[in-house]
């Protein structure tokens, strides 16, 4: 670990005194985008990737941190992903609390003084997600309201709501308007027209699973809390803080899921689905993919819903 801290230690120096030889003049300042020169973005994940496309439209060059199918857990950065941040005028975090940007936040900041940083969460109402994992904690109840505040921490996954996507793509475009003014009604037009998409994404959402009775589903990695207080479902989550399930839990969440009926246990494809396929061998179930960094946003949160409506039948 110590020699793994050093190695980026020195890589952030190296590719300060490097970048600066070969980075814009408008790296960090405000831009004319008269001769159409797009806006370097940096995102940390795939979803926030999808709302400054949106938002930014052609006015935008966006590269992701994260690549699809990786751990934000666990990922570290290519040297080449380092030296696109060194020439980035925008970047944009999640800011809920996910572990990739923990780690390299204060990284990125010292290799890019210049770069502005976007909140995406600004202005959002955390859900708190308890840290233990034994008995009936397990169950995750939405169906009256998730309990707010700072109960264990709070769940980071927010922009899995789109009452929360809307959130994200407002603020994008403030930063945006900000960085580059002489786009900002291209932005504001952008922003209003994938906000009304959203609202109509979420009414779509809500017929789909307005005739559910059993509105519990499982899930292996605890990412749809935010999904499931706007829709009134229950999130029943296995895992707690990325740690491998003791065989004493293990047995009370078998047994959950058969008192409720549940047939389909959902996992991300960032984490391992051996604990998820025990469980659904043990309940005569079957294991279903619902991934959370998907950069197919709206199609995404479609296709989710309809695979919990049938899971809930």
């Amino acid at each position: 670990m110590k020699r793994k801290k050093v190695f980026w230690k020195a890589m952030i120096l190296l590719l300060a005194m490097i970048i600066p030889h070969f980075s814009g003049e408008v790296m960090g300042k405000e831009v004319n985008n008269r001769d159409n020169v797009a806006v370097r973005v940096v995102t940390s994940i795939e979803p926030l990737s999808f709302f400054v496309k949106r938002v930014g439209g052609e006015h935008v060059d966006v590269t992701v941190m994260v690549p699809p199918g990786a751990n934000p857990h666990t990922y570290d950065p290519k040297p080449s992903q380092m030296v696109f941040l060194g020439d980035a005028q925008i970047f944009v975090e999640a800011g809920s609390g996910i572990e990739f940007e923990l780690d390299w936040m204060k990284k990125f900041r010292d290799l890019n003084p210049k770069m502005v940083i976007c909140n995406a969460s600004k202005g959002f109402v955390p859900l708190s997600m308890p840290s233990h994992s034994s008995g009936h904690d397990h169950a995750h109840d939405h169906s009256h309201g998730h309990s707010h505040g700072h109960e264990g921490h709070t769940d980071p996954h927010f922009w899995l709501s789109p009452k929360n996507g809307a959130l994200a793509a407002a603020n994008i475009e403030k930063v945006l308007a900000s960085v580059d003014p002489s786009n900002a009604a291209a932005y504001a037009q952008n922003r209003k027209a994938l906000e009304g998409a959203l609202e109509a994404l979420s009414v779509e959402i809500s017929g789909t699973l307005a005739d559910m009775k059993n509105r519990a589903f499982m899930v292996f990695h605890p990412a749809w809390g935010y999904f499931a207080d706007e829709f009134n479902l229950r999130q029943i989550a296995v895992e707690r803080d990325g740690k491998e399930m003791t065989p004493q839990s293990l047995s009370e969440v078998i047994r959950e899921a058969k008192k409720l009926g549940i047939r389909v246990v959902f996992v991300s494809p960032a984490f391992s689905s051996l604990q998820a396929e025990t469980i659904a061998r043990e309940i005569g179930g079957v294991t279903a993919t619902a991934d959370p960094l998907s950069g197919k946003y709206i199609e995404n949160l479609r296709r989710v819903a309809d695979a919990f409506a049938e899971s809930m039948r």
